[in-house]
Protein backbone atom coordinates (compact mmCIF):
# COMPACT_ATOMS: atom_id res chain seq x y z
CA UNK A 1 0.00 0.00 0.00
CA UNK A 2 1.47 3.40 -0.93
CA UNK A 3 2.42 5.68 2.00
CA UNK A 4 3.66 9.40 1.76
CA UNK A 5 5.57 9.94 4.98
CA UNK A 6 7.76 13.34 5.63
CA UNK A 7 10.58 11.21 7.22
CA UNK A 8 14.05 12.50 8.45
CA UNK A 9 16.03 12.05 5.43
CA UNK A 10 19.39 12.31 7.26
CA UNK A 11 18.14 9.25 10.04
CA UNK A 12 17.13 7.66 6.60
CA UNK A 13 19.85 7.67 5.06
CA UNK A 14 21.92 6.68 8.14
CA UNK A 15 19.94 4.22 8.50
CA UNK A 16 20.48 2.46 5.04
CA UNK A 17 24.23 2.87 5.45
CA UNK A 18 24.22 1.33 9.18
CA UNK A 19 22.10 -1.96 8.16
CA UNK A 20 23.35 -2.11 4.70
CA UNK A 21 20.11 -1.80 3.09
CA UNK A 22 19.69 -1.26 -0.26
CA UNK A 23 16.63 0.76 -0.18
CA UNK A 24 15.00 3.75 2.31
CA UNK A 25 12.05 0.93 1.77
CA UNK A 26 13.86 -2.01 3.22
CA UNK A 27 15.17 0.15 5.81
CA UNK A 28 12.28 1.77 7.34
CA UNK A 29 10.12 -1.94 6.75
CA UNK A 30 13.29 -3.54 9.12
CA UNK A 31 12.60 -0.55 11.86
CA UNK A 32 8.92 -1.52 12.03
CA UNK A 33 9.98 -4.86 12.33
CA UNK A 34 11.82 -4.57 15.33
CA UNK A 35 9.59 -1.89 16.66
CA UNK A 36 7.13 -4.96 16.63
CA UNK A 37 8.75 -6.99 17.98
CA UNK A 38 9.98 -4.84 21.24
CA UNK A 39 6.45 -3.56 21.83
CA UNK A 40 5.74 -7.57 21.42
CA UNK A 41 8.17 -8.26 24.07
CA UNK A 42 7.16 -5.50 26.14
CA UNK A 43 3.56 -6.62 26.07
CA UNK A 44 5.16 -10.27 27.55
CA UNK A 45 6.63 -8.49 30.37
CA UNK A 46 3.65 -6.94 31.18
CA UNK A 47 2.40 -10.75 32.14
CA UNK A 48 5.32 -12.09 33.95
CA UNK A 49 4.50 -12.79 37.34
CA UNK A 50 0.96 -13.26 36.69
CA UNK A 51 0.96 -16.85 35.69
CA UNK A 52 0.54 -19.13 38.21
CA UNK A 53 2.45 -22.41 38.39
CA UNK A 54 1.41 -26.05 39.28
CA UNK A 55 4.18 -26.93 41.93
CA UNK A 56 3.64 -30.57 41.72
CA UNK A 57 4.02 -30.72 37.60
CA UNK A 58 7.00 -32.86 36.75
CA UNK A 59 8.45 -31.67 33.73
CA UNK A 60 11.30 -34.04 33.35
CA UNK A 61 7.90 -37.11 33.43
CA UNK A 62 6.29 -34.81 30.71
CA UNK A 63 9.63 -34.70 28.48
CA UNK A 64 10.15 -38.90 28.81
CA UNK A 65 6.46 -39.54 27.81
Amino acid sequence: MPTNLNLDDELILEAVRLGGHQTKREAVNQALREYVAFLNRIRTLDVFGTIEFDPSYDYKAARSG
